[in-house]
């Protein structure tokens, strides 16, 4: 099977719409999310519109849960806080309901999907040390793999250290280790590359491949600018932070 593993959309309907062309492009049996499909851009309707139309598998993100109040956003910036509260004001009730549905985990083949650590929404994982209490659940599910998103950073991290994830090159995953990989944010990166990204998995080949791709930002961030969200929003966009 070949998957396509996209996270953190965050309703950029202009980076979402660019990625699943590219997938579309390349070819694969699956697409599976990871979670914050709404979020700090302004087309949450659209984006949530897209997934649920091409029922691709999600997981329910931080984000998405604050959005349709299965959580309130206790924790959350002021710029973050603005965006959820009138994303909860324009997302449809129908889109609303898709959310509070959504799961916490997916099992696919050998690997686990999720949206920050396992069995917690909230957690960043950004080193190995980070992900060592998370280990023993991902083995309980019989998994030798985990996907996760949430900081919005690509990484494959092992316990032998975090390896470099370089665009359009092979990893071969082998069959002796427990990976942990974030194939980075479709619609707001924070790795200093303002690309969209998203992570290619081969299951029989055992590889996975990061993807990056270009999308119209300046659209995007105009959307933020004409929906009265903060500047902010727009400017990081163009930065990739």
């Amino acid at each position: 099977m070949k998957y396509a593993i996209i996270s953190d959309i965050h309703a950029n309907l202009e980076a979402l719409s660019t990625v699943l062309k590219t997938i579309e492009d390349i070819g694969v049996d699956q697409v599976v999310c990871l979670g914050d499909v709404v979020g700090y851009n302004a087309s949450p309707n659209e984006c949530v519109e897209i997934v649920r139309e091409r029922e691709i598998p999600t997981i329910c993100g931080n984000h998405d849960a604050v959005a349709c109040s299965v959580e309130e956003p206790w924790g959350f910036n002021p710029v973050a806080l603005a965006a959820a509260l009138w994303t909860r004001e324009t997302l449809s009730e129908a889109n609303l309901d898709w959310l509070r549905k959504l799961p916490d985990s997916q099992r696919f083949d050998f690997f686990l999907t999720v949206h920050g650590a396992p069995a917690n929404r909230d957690t960043y994982l950004f080193s190995w040390e980070d992900i060592l209490p998370h280990i023993p659940y991902v083995q309980e599910q019989g998994c030798s793999l985990c996907f996760f998103g949430h900081t919005h950073c690509p990484g494959i991290f092992a316990n032998d250290g975090l390896y470099v994830v370089e665009e359009n090159a092979k990893f071969a995953l082998g069959e002796e280790k427990l990976f942990f990989i974030n194939p980075g944010s479709v619609g707001q990166p924070r790795d200093g590359d303002p690309r969209a990204s998203f992570g290619l998995l081969d299951t029989e080949a055992r590889e996975f491949e990061l993807a990056r791709v270009d999308y119209p930002i300046e659209k995007a961030a105009q959307r933020i600018i004409q929906n009265e969200l903060p500047d902010f929003l727009a400017e990081r966009l163009t930065r990739g932070r």
